[in-house]
C-alpha cells in the first residue's frame, strides 16, 4: 500500500513502452497514473500501453473436476458394481519401516 496525504491508498502496476528501450512496468497508486512518463533506462518520453491484468488459469484437471461435480449434481452417475481394490503397496525398502504402525 502507498500513502497519499496521510491515508493509505490502492496500488496497481502500469505498463508503459519506450520506443527504444521497450516495455517496463511503473507501480502506482490507482488512478494516478500519466498517459507518458519517462523511461527508467534512457529517460525519453514513454507511453503508457494497456494490456491484460494478471490472470490466472484453472488447471484443465481441477476444471474436469469442476465440471464432472457439476454435471452429477443434476443427474449423478451410477455404479453397477464395487470399484477395484487399489494395488497393494509395495514393500519399503528399508525392513525396519515395515514395522511402523499404519494409518
Amino acid at each position: 500500500m502507498a500513502r497519499i496525504r496521510g491515508e493509505e491508498a490502492a496500488v496497481a502496476t502500469y505498463e508503459y513502452r519506450c520506443p527504444r528501450d521497450g516495455a517496463f512496468d511503473v507501480t502506482l497508486p490507482i488512478g494516478t497514473a500519466a498517459a507518458r512518463v519517462l523511461c527508467v533506462v534512457c529517460g525519453d518520453e514513454a507511453v503508457r500501453i494497456f494490456s491484460a491484468p494478471l490472470l490466472a488459469r484453472t488447471p484443465r484437471p481441477l476444471a474436469a473436476a469442476i465440471e464432472r461435480a457439476a454435471g452429477s449434481a443434476d443427474t449423478p452417475e451410477v455404479v453397477s458394481e464395487i470399484p477395484a481394490r487399489p494395488r497393494a503397496r509395495r514393500s519399503p525398502a528399508n525392513p525396519t519401516h515395515a514395522r511402523l504402525p499404519r494409518p
